[in-house]
């Protein structure tokens, strides 16, 4: 709505769309095979993780060069991903942004070749799904309190780890992680195998 002049108000509703995506207790995960830009861009923005296709993925923010900005939270998001230099670079400059240097600049996780990609997203996706479902929701919580005053944060990280070391979950986990072979050398050396398995064991 174009009648009027322009008002202050709350998120508007794509605003609110890309928070849901942030905020949900499940993991949010965006593979990107081909071009994003504009809103596709901003919408994946809000996702926990990205990967990208070397050679494939092109990250772009076409609006300034139009005459309009990102208003779907793209010069708010994009900043806190790759810094406010960069991000100005992509949104003032309506550059293509590939592969590559979109890993570099901490907009993409990874950067895969095409048939990497699919087996690593979904390796990876199955793996946090196999972990205790509430020390994913909560460690996703605190990372993204990582946003406010560290002292908040730390606060806050404080919190959601009691809260989790009084669950059952938690404590029969750590007991399978001691019993299999947690802080003892050979387990150190293996851990993220070792963490699996643990998971993988639960009864």
């Amino acid at each position: 709505d174009t009648e009027g002049p322009a008002e202050r108000s709350q998120f508007n509703a794509f605003h609110a769309l890309c928070e849901r995506f942030r905020t949900m207790d499940v993991v949010t995960i965006a593979q990107v095979e081909g071009r994003v830009g504009g809103g596709g861009s901003e919408l994946i923005s809000a996702f926990d993780m990205r990967f990208g296709v070397l050679g494939q993925t092109i990250v772009n923010q076409m609006e300034v060069p139009i005459g309009i900005l990102p208003g779907g939270g793209g010069t708010q998001r994009l900043p806190r991903l790759i810094g406010t230099g960069r991000a100005l670079e992509v949104i003032l400059g309506g550059i293509d942004l590939d592969a590559a240097t979109a890993e570099l600049w901490g907009y993409l996780n990874r950067a895969l070749p095409q048939d990497e990609i699919g087996p690593y997203v979904a390796n990876l996706a199955g793996r946090i799904a196999s972990f205790p479902g509430e020390a994913v929701q909560l460690a996703k919580r605190a990372v993204h309190r990582a946003e406010d005053p560290l002292s908040e944060g730390l606060v806050e990280e404080d919190f959601l780890f009691q809260k989790l070391l009084r669950t059952e979950d938690a404590q029969q986990s750590m007991r399978r992680f001691l019993d299999q072979g947690g802080q003892t050398p050979e387990g150190e050396r293996r851990i993220a195998e070792l963490s699996k398995e643990v998971a993988s064991s639960k009864p």
